[in-house]
């Protein structure tokens, strides 16, 4: 199979953050337990404040009982390609910690950044365990929320869909084969500047 992914680094980097990208096209296989737990473990050493740990991880498996309502939580955009994913993850993050010393919960300013170091940590473990991530944003908050009963407490980010790349392109939807292809970046410049703000 051809490498499609021809990002390179500006600066002196590991590969794998250009080797990870986010398919759409995924191959029929299922992703044993064990092997989707490996990436939540990776997640679990993500950097938090005060260490609070906010994100949760709800997930279901292609082939088990609750995957149709997992697929049912995204739109239906993201229905027409993830639904042939090997796991559908939901990104969930909790607004409120405890502060050392304290036994009182206090809102929690940085839950969703937290959360997001958290998903990066898990893409990451998956594209070195020979799997692909996709964030999805699409997706159908009350219907989780409710389906789900989740506290109020309880913000839902996002989606992951995970699968094996190098599915046929072709069982896409005809707007999103020309896509599949490792996305590029925006020039260093255009997102770090010393001193100012600069963009």
């Amino acid at each position: 199979m051809t490498d499609i992914n021809t990002r390179q680094a500006d600066h002196p980097i590991d590969p794998q953050f250009v080797a990870r990208w986010s398919p759409r096209a995924f191959k029929d296989e299922t992703i044993p337990e064990a092997t989707l737990l490996s990436f939540f473990e990776a997640a679990r050493w993500a950097p938090s404040a005060y260490n609070a740990q906010p994100w949760r991880f709800v997930f279901a498996r292609r082939g088990t009982p609750h995957w149709e309502q997992f697929v049912g939580f995204l739109n239906e955009f993201n229905q027409s390609w993830a639904k042939h994913a090997a796991a559908i993850v939901l990104v969930i993050s909790k607004s409120t910690l405890t502060p050392p010393g304290s036994d009182k919960e206090v809102p929690a300013s940085t839950h969703s950044f937290d959360a997001g170091a958290a998903w990066g940590y898990l893409a990451l473990q998956a594209s070195l365990s020979g799997w692909a991530t996709h964030g999805l944003a699409g997706i159908e908050h009350d219907k989780i929320r409710n389906e789900l009963d989740l506290p109020s407490k309880y913000k839902i980010e996002a989606a992951i869909a995970i699968g094996r790349p190098g599915g046929d392109v072709n069982a896409l939807p005809e707007g999103l084969r020309a896509r599949e292809v490792p996305s590029p970046r925006e020039p260093l410049a255009r997102i770090a500047s010393e001193g100012r703000f600069a963009f």
